[in-house]
């Protein structure tokens, strides 16, 4: 089998390239080893908890025991399927601050700022508002991703928002438009009630040319003769073979599989390949660097009134929910549920918010454990742009078994200070007037944790994984020891092979990472092609006036 392209990871990323590289008449092939997305479990999109923890449709990763986190294991989930971890995740839609992509910039990913990406946000998205305000000129309207809101029936969604605004915040009309710090309406991947995943908005349409073919199995390496990628080792059915590439070879596997792949087939930090007696091809010492993630927490409240999604949580509310949903695609069964939210700054002198919340009116964990109190509500809240820096290493050069993970969360001291300061500016929104009405009292950290100390030891027990992985093949200068792509998404150091996914991000971006690695892949796209980008945004993004003096 041969294409002009071979795409490996049919994720966020790797659909956008495969639509965008179909359509303009080359062939592509793309390498999933996941299997289908049929059926309810993952089109549902109020079902969001079971494929995350399906065997069936997750790598199944977990982290080396993280010694900031009292030696836990925490979870690592990322899509083994088609549409990729765009079928397993909460289909929450952010585009990132434009600040984010203007340190990505100035980083040495040349080309790559605000101005640059806005028009491909702008080309990727078909948004509706729903008629509930927005900035329409920030927006696209007919691309191939669907973003919408969630309907906000439930009066906690709106309390959220108001004792936001009670607490001296903004309220925004659109964080994904001019201005994202404050409160307001969550966005999400979902078109008639379905997840709208990658594989939905760009997979299933490029397979229908003939141009676009997909090929399940387990990439082992790339291929690369006299210092060019030539094709991908993959196996299936039991037998290795080769897949040609007449053109380049593109990862689009991960920010766990991506540099796994990339160090099997010996690009990487020379040392660590020799250890695994893997040939070094290109001496790479950022392959698998610069792990980054967001930790968050669940700060929740039991409820004093009935009104949250609690009263769903048993096997007949389920079972009606789910056939409204399977036969008019309407209901609870029809949103993620997260339909308000908040990015606000943690203290003067930040210029762009670094604390993010989503808001749920039921307290629930996200492996679908509910909290033994019954009613209630939480934000998931946490630092958006902590100092660490984690890993990702070969366990062993057997391409089946998984690679080893270390995010190494909280190392720094300013961890732990922003971390706090989270949780107390997150107290004081929820003793608002506007939540009077409901708030019972608090379940978790608990009223008891006040002190630093009890704080920590609170994160220490409880802080999760927002499941944002990036930045293992940083992007930057070719003359970066530490980068892995050029600004172009090329392999520093072999020719014919770029990576284009989330682990390409110089740094974490400010919210959820779909959006970002969908923008990615279209990006990716036309330089692969060798078009001239689109042509630079001028829209300038909303920053508090007052933001050296202001914490709001």
């Amino acid at each position: 089998m041969q294409a002009d392209y071979v795409i490996v990871g049919a994720g966020s990323a790797g659909c956008a390239m495969a639509y965008r590289l179909s359509e303009a008449g080359r062939s592509v092939i793309v390498i999933e080893h996941g299997g289908t997305d049929a059926g309810p479990l993952i089109q549902m999109p109020a079902a969001l908890s079971y494929p995350m923890n399906m065997k069936r449709y997750d790598w199944g990763y977990m982290t080396e025991p993280e010694p900031h986190l009292g030696g836990r294991r925490l979870v690592a989930p990322r899509g083994k399927v088609i549409g990729g971890s765009s079928s397993i995740n909460g289909m929450v839609y952010v585009r990132g601050h434009a600040r984010d992509f203007d340190h990505w910039r100035d980083s040495g990913a040349e080309g790559w700022g605000y101005a640059d990406v806005l028009p491909y946000y702008k080309r990727m998205e078909s948004w509706d508002d729903g008629g509930h305000g927005g900035d329409p000129a920030w927006r696209g309207t007919d691309g191939p991703l669907h973003v919408s809101r969630g309907p906000r029936k439930n009066p906690l969604f709106h309390a959220f928002v108001e004792a936001g605004r009670q607490a001296g915040y903004p309220v925004t009309a659109d964080y994904n438009g001019q201005q994202q710090e404050g409160f307001g309406a969550f966005e999400q991947t979902v078109h008639k009630g379905r997840r709208w995943s990658a594989a939905n908005a760009y997979l299933k349409p490029a397979l229908r040319r003939e141009t676009c073919t997909l090929v399940r199995g387990l990439a082992e390496k790339i291929v690369i003769k006299d210092g060019r990628a030539t094709g991908v080792q993959l196996r299936r059915g039991g037998k290795s073979e080769v897949i040609e590439a007449r053109a380049e070879v593109i990862l689009a596997a991960s920010a766990f599989n991506s540099p796994k792949l990339l160090m099997l087939s010996g690009i990487g930090p020379a040392a660590h390949l020799a250890e695994h007696g893997i040939e070094v091809v290109a001496d790479r010492a950022g392959v698998g660097q610069n792990l980054q993630d967001h930790l968050e927490m669940y700060i929740q409240y039991a409820s004093k009134l009935p009104v949250t999604l609690y009263k769903h949580w048993n096997i007949v509310s389920k079972a009606l929910i789910g056939a409204q949903w399977l036969f008019t695609k309407t209901g609870l069964g029809a949103s993620n549920n997260f339909e308000s939210c908040a990015f606000i700054r943690s203290q003067a002198g930040v210029e762009y918010p670094d604390i993010q919340y989503h808001f749920l009116p039921i307290a629930v964990r996200y492996d679908g454990q509910a909290a033994a109190e019954g009613h209630g509500f939480q934000a998931h809240t946490g630092p958006m742009r902590s100092g660490s820096r984690g890993a990702v290493t070969l366990r062993s050069s057997d391409p089946a078994e998984a690679p080893k993970i270390l995010f190494n969360y909280m190392s720094l001291e300013s961890d732990w200070e922003d971390f706090r300061r989270c949780i107390r500016l997150t107290r004081e929104i929820f003793q608002q007037a506007a939540f009077a009405p409901y708030v019972k009292h608090e379940i978790l950290p608990g009223m008891a944790a006040q002190t630093d100390d009890e704080l920590d030891d609170v994160i220490r027990a409880h802080a999760e994984s927002a499941y944002h992985p990036c930045g293992t093949c940083k992007m930057g200068r070719r003359e970066d020891p530490m980068a892995v792509v050029d600004p172009e998404c090329r392999v520093i150091g072999v020719e014919g092979l770029r990576v284009a996914d989330s682990s390409i991000f110089p740094r974490i971006t400010n919210g959820n990472l779909n959006g970002p690695s969908v923008m990615t892949g279209e990006k990716a796209s036309d330089h692969i092609l060798g078009r001239a980008p689109l042509a630079a945004a001028n829209e300038a993004p909303w920053i508090h006036p007052d933001w050296q003096r202001q914490q709001r």
